[in-house]
């Protein structure tokens, strides 16, 4: 349970932040596509062109490239258009929400228009956090109509040079799947996150740096990115209702995953809804997901 800090050092620290406007222009190639469904073990979309992208597969797409020298201690960038200034900044997705109202063809021109929509200084149990929302909507070649609108929600911490680490000890498992007539494993190693990073084009050193995220971050083990599960929760509907258009997709991350933890994802659908939970084997379910369909 969190509550409101609007008096705290972190609403302070963003008191006078103003972020811009940011617009980006890519191809949808279909090389990312298919890399993904590679990576992940499951047959990939039709990839001609007018063929439509995957929902969140523009996440392969519309990617930043900073130079080297921007680079943080963290592996992101030390400074961008939607990085609040908080100090010794932390960082992790918290969740998000997508509307498709038209298909994203294979080989147009995909554009998105993004800005901050949303800053919410929170106080809770472990000490205070910033939440911080970027609402994209999204175009194809060139024109105004609106294809489909992301918010993704980004929870930041300040930990400064000097305070004391967080610990976080590695789930007990043993827990029961969650329910669900849908069901999908895939196996976590430190090589899956690693391509996983090159392919989103993620510096972030809880995948990759165990040194790092053990005694500066202080998780026990390589975290797993919250967009692969998210990604990985919307597999099951494009595996078993691949007739459906998907209308909105909504996820919430409750908790970190690690390797070598396997994931599991299971759901099932009721009418035009699926829900969607995806695990550390064992674990309580690190992501919650609906999918809706027109």
């Amino acid at each position: 349970m969190t509550e409101l800090a609007t008096h705290g050092p972190l609403a302070a620290a963003v008191a006078d932040w103003r972020p811009p406007t940011v617009e980006l222009t890519r191809r949808v190639d279909p090389w990312p596509a298919a890399a993904f469904a590679d990576l992940v073990e499951t047959t990939p979309p039709a990839l001609d062109d007018g063929a439509p992208l995957p929902p969140l597969w523009h996440w392969f797409l519309l990617l930043a490239h900073p130079r080297t020298s921007e680079i943080g201690e963290d592996g992101h960038p030390a400074d961008g258009p939607f990085l609040p200034p908080v100090p010794g900044r932390r960082r992790m997705i918290a969740g998000g929400r997508f509307t498709q109202h038209r298909p994203i063809p294979f080989g147009s021109l995909l554009t998105s228009r993004s800005a901050v929509s949303a800053v919410v200084p929170r106080s809770g149990r472990t000490g205070e956090m910033l939440f911080v929302t970027v609402r994209s909507e999204l175009t194809v070649d060139g024109g105004t109509d609106v294809v489909a609108v992301e918010e993704q929600d980004v929870v930041y911490r300040s930990e400064p040079e000097g305070t004391e680490r967080r610990t976080m000890a590695r789930p007990e498992g043993g827990r029961p799947e969650p329910a669900g007539e849908w069901r999908l494993r895939l196996p976590t190693d430190s090589v899956l996150l690693s391509r996983f990073s090159a392919l989103t084009y993620n510096g972030h050193r809880i995948h990759h740096d165990v040194p790092y995220v053990t005694s500066v971050e202080g998780y026990p083990d390589l975290v797993i990115h919250g967009p692969l599960m998210a990604l990985l929760a919307l597999e099951l509907p494009r595996r078993h209702a691949p007739q459906e258009q998907v209308a909105a997709v909504t996820y919430r991350l409750t908790r970190p995953a690690f390797v070598p933890s396997p994931l599991v994802a299971t759901g099932g659908r009721e009418g035009h809804t699926a829900t969607v939970a995806v695990a550390a084997e064992g674990v309580e379910p690190s992501l919650t997901a609906q999918v809706q369909w027109h």
